[in-house]
């Protein structure tokens, strides 16, 4: 399951990063990397509200169908 397909509130571990290397460089320095929980918290204007490590961070829809979930 991507992150672009999770509802608002999920909680899951991280499966794999994919994407061209600046997509996941960038997601790498917000903490998304292989086993880390991430949370959507909801979907405002085509961006993805997420807590990953404690902070939020605003991804567009592009960068959470990178993101693959466990």
């Amino acid at each position: 399951m991507l992150l672009f397909e999770a509802k608002p509130g999920d909680t899951r571990r991280i499966k794999n990063v994919s994407g061209n290397e600046k997509i996941r460089k960038f997601l790498f320095t917000l903490g998304c990397s292989e086993g880390e929980e991430i949370t959507l918290i909801s979907i405002l204007g085509g961006n993805y509200i997420i807590n990953v490590k404690g902070s939020r961070y605003a991804i567009d829809k592009n960068m959470a169908k990178s993101i693959e979930l466990a």
